[in-house]
């Protein structure tokens, strides 16, 4: 058990969260039987079995589930040792990774990195998209700094940082221009274009059809992304909603109109996360304070 090294205990993770050697072996840049062998001998030296192994998936033992939560912790240890000397050193410098959900990274992140590159010349950004819940796992496991995700998560050991908040829109046909617009117990009726499960934008949409876990509207149609699902209205297939800072990059790539919802219209606050026990926590928060001003001023 003294031969552990941080090497083995990184390559066991990531084939714990990827249940796949050469998914595994792609995320640690190594190939997969290099991986497979330091697999098997974190096997040999600690004396039981990890993974269970078939042609179609990996499997971890319970030991293995077990193992691989002790060694997230400890792989989160290390890094936060890591960021102590950053969260010292003046100015900040060093790799800041930053994880952006799929409905805010394309309207959103190349201005956000421009401010953040301006106000930190020496930080090393690493940006990631996600959903929200990669993210989250993420920051738990140490691989991100912070998160700019759909609040609030409600995760005791994150911190939350609103940034702002920003209506949806109903996208429809160019031809549906001059109609009223539908209440929300009408779109229930009518072919709703969502984003596919694991989305949060999807629950938020949903939520305002007044769609519960036990209920569905009468005709539902999933896309990978927003820009998918403007283009399928554009094609007279339904309605969707999108959030307000998509419609300059969306809707002038597609025959639709967009339409502003009665009151009370849909929303959603925007913001910030990282963990409390992150050293870099007081910087995160400076961030998210600049951010803040950034965006009232019309940058970010």
């Amino acid at each position: 058990m003294s031969n552990l090294t941080l090497r083995q205990l990184r390559y066991f993770e990531a084939l714990a969260q990827t249940r796949h050697f050469g998914h595994a072996a792609a995320a640690c840049a190594i190939s997969q039987p290099a991986l497979s062998l330091q697999v098997k001998e974190l096997e040999s030296q600690i004396g039981a079995p990890l993974v269970e192994r078939s042609s179609r998936q990996v499997r971890l033992t319970s030991l293995g589930e077990e193992f691989a939560e002790r060694a997230r912790d400890i792989l989160r240890a290390v890094e936060e040792l890591g960021e102590l000397g950053r969260a010292g050193g003046l100015p900040l410098a060093g790799k800041l990774r930053i994880g952006v959900i799929p409905t805010v990274a394309p309207y959103l992140l190349p201005r956000l990195i421009q401010d953040l590159a301006a106000r930190y010349p020496g930080a090393d950004l690493r940006p990631r998209e996600a959903v929200t819940g990669r993210l989250l796992d993420e920051l738990a496991a140490g691989r991100l700094d912070m998160a700019l995700v759909a609040l609030p998560v409600s995760e005791p050991a994150l911190a939350e940082a609103p940034l702002f908040e920003e209506e949806f829109v109903l996208v429809r046909p160019a031809q549906d221009a001059g109609k009223p617009v539908p209440a929300p117990e009408a779109l229930r009726e009518m072919r709703l274009l969502l984003l596919e499960e694991g989305h949060c934008f999807r629950d938020q949409a949903l939520s305002f059809c007044e769609i519960g876990a036990g209920g569905a509207p009468r005709e539902l149609m999933e896309g990978s992304s927003l820009a998918t699902l403007v283009q399928m209205v554009g094609a007279g297939i339904g309605v969707t909603l999108i959030p307000e800072m998509a419609i300059p990059l969306e809707a002038r790539s597609a025959e639709v109109s967009v339409a502003r919802l009665a009151p009370p219209r849909p929303s959603r606050t925007l913001g910030l996360v990282w963990r409390r026990t992150n050293p870099l926590a007081p910087r995160i928060a400076a961030i998210a304070e600049g951010l803040r001003e950034g965006l009232r001023d019309g940058r970010p």
